[in-house]
C-alpha cells in the first residue's frame, strides 16, 4: 500500500523554521567567506577566524532574535529605537571579537590596535543589519499571512451563513402553505387526505433536516425530493397539477445544492397552476451540455404580459433566492435565465458545472 505524505507549510512550525533558517544562513555565510578566502590565496589558518566569526554572529543573532520578539509587539517608535540600538551594540561586540581573533592569530605578540576594530565594524554592521531586516521581513510577512487567513475565514463564515439563511428561508414559506392546506382538510373532515399530506410533509421535512444546508446532493436525490414535494401539492390541486420530468440518465449523478429546484416549482404552481381553472403542466428537464448540466423548469401557465406584472418581481423571493444560492455555490461559473415562454407560461434555465463529487467550499 502506497503511503502519501502531505507536505506541511515551511512556517507551520515557526520555532523550527527559525532554527532551520538560522543554521542555513550562517552555514552559507561560513561557506561564502571560506570560498572567498581560498580564491584570494589564503592558507587554511584563516578558517579559524572565519569559524569564530561565524559562531559569534550565530550567537549574537540568537540574542537579537529574543530582543526582537519582544520589540515587535511594542509601539513602532520603541521597536525602531530598540532594534537600531540592539544592532549597534551587537555590531560593536561582533567587531571587537573579530578584531581580537585576527590580532591574536595573524599578529601574535603585537598589541591590539583600534584600526582593526574600525576595519571590521562596517562589514559586521552590514551582516547584522541584513539579518535584522530579514528577521523583521519574515515576521511581518507571517503577520500579513495570518491576517489574510483570518479574513478568508471570516469571509467564508459570512458566505456560509448567508447560504444557510437562503436555504432556511424556503422552509417556513412552504411549511405555511402546506399546514394551511392540512388545516383546510381537517375542517372539511377529510382526515385520510390530511393524514396522507402530513405523512408526506414529515418525509419532506426529514429530508431537509438530514441534508446540510451548505451541502450538495445528486440530481437524482433532488428529483426524488421534488417528486415528494409535488405529491404534497398534488393533494391540493389534483389533476390541475401535471408534473412532467425529462431527465437524461447521464446527469443523475451530477451534484448541486440541495433544494435548489423546489422554489422554482413552487413559483410555477403559484403563478401557473393556481390562476388557471384547467391548471398547467410543469416540465422539469435536465441534460448534459458538453461539460455542464442544463436544468430547465417551465410551465404552461397564463401569458406573462397579461397575468404578471413582471418576470422577476411577481415571483417573490423564489428567483432571487436561487440566483443568490448559485452565486454563493459557483461564483461566476454558472448561468441563470428567467423569461416568458412563447405562447404562454414561464421558463427558468440553469447551467452549472458537471460535478459528480461534492466540492469543498473555499474563499473566493
Amino acid at each position: 500500500m502506497a503511503l502519501g505524505f502531505a507536505a506541511k507549510p515551511f512556517f507551520d512550525d515557526k520555532n523550527r523554521a527559525f532554527w532551520n533558517l538560522q543554521t542555513a544562513g550562517w552555514a552559507g555565510y561560513f561557506l561564502l567567506r571560506t570560498l572567498s578566502g581560498f580564491a584570494n590565496g589564503l592558507t587554511l589558518a584563516f578558517l579559524v577566524p572565519v569559524a569564530v566569526s561565524t559562531a559569534t554572529g550565530y550567537s549574537l543573532t540568537l540574542v537579537l532574535g529574543a530582543l526582537y520578539r519582544e520589540l515587535i509587539r511594542r509601539k513602532p517608535v520603541t521597536t525602531w529605537l530598540g532594534s537600531i540600538g540592539g544592532m549597534l551594540v551587537a555590531a560593536g561586540i561582533y567587531s571587537m571579537i573579530d578584531a581580537w581573533i585576527f590580532n591574536t592569530i595573524q599578529r601574535p605578540g603585537e598589541g591590539f590596535q583600534i584600526s582593526l576594530f574600525l576595519g571590521t565594524i562596517f562589514l559586521d554592521f552590514v551582516v547584522i543589519g541584513a539579518w535584522s531586516a530579514l528577521y523583521y521581513a519574515i515576521n511581518f510577512f507571517l503577520v500579513v499571512e495570518d491576517q489574510a487567513d483570518q479574513l478568508r475565514a471570516l469571509e467564508s463564515q459570512a458566505s456560509s451563513a448567508q447560504l444557510a439563511m437562503l436555504r432556511y428561508q424556503l422552509n417556513p414559506h412552504f411549511l405555511f402553505n402546506t399546514l394551511n392546506s392540512i388545516s383546510t382538510l381537517v375542517l372539511l373532515k377529510q382526515t385520510e387526505r390530511a393524514n396522507a399530506m402530513l405523512s408526506r410533509l414529515s418525509s419532506f421535512l426529514r429530508y431537509t433536516l438530514v441534508n446540510e444546508p451548505l451541502g450538495q446532493v445528486t440530481l437524482e436525490q433532488e428529483i426524488e425530493t421534488l417528486k415528494l414535494y409535488l405529491e404534497i401539492e398534488k393533494m391540493r390541486f389534483e389533476d390541475r397539477l401535471r408534473p412532467i420530468f425529462e431527465i437524461d440518465p447521464i446527469v443523475l449523478k451530477a451534484r448541486l445544492p440541495s433544494l435548489l429546484l423546489q422554489p422554482l416549482v413552487e413559483n410555477a404552481i403559484k403563478y401557473a397552476v393556481t390562476p388557471l381553472e384547467e391548471g398547467a403542466d410543469i416540465i422539469v428537464s435536465a441534460r448534459l451540455a458538453v461539460d455542464r448540466v442544463r436544468i430547465t423548469v417551465a410551465d404552461t401557465g397564463p401569458d406573462l404580459n397579461e397575468k404578471r406584472s413582471g418576470p422577476i418581481q411577481s415571483t417573490g423571493v423564489g428567483l432571487a433566492n436561487i440566483r443568490d444560492r448559485l452565486a454563493q455555490a459557483y461564483g461566476q461559473d454558472h448561468e441563470f435565465d428567467a423569461k416568458a415562454r412563447a405562447g404562454g407560461g414561464f421558463e427558468v434555465r440553469i447551467e452549472i458545472p458537471y460535478q459528480t463529487e461534492e466540492q469543498p467550499r473555499e474563499a473566493a
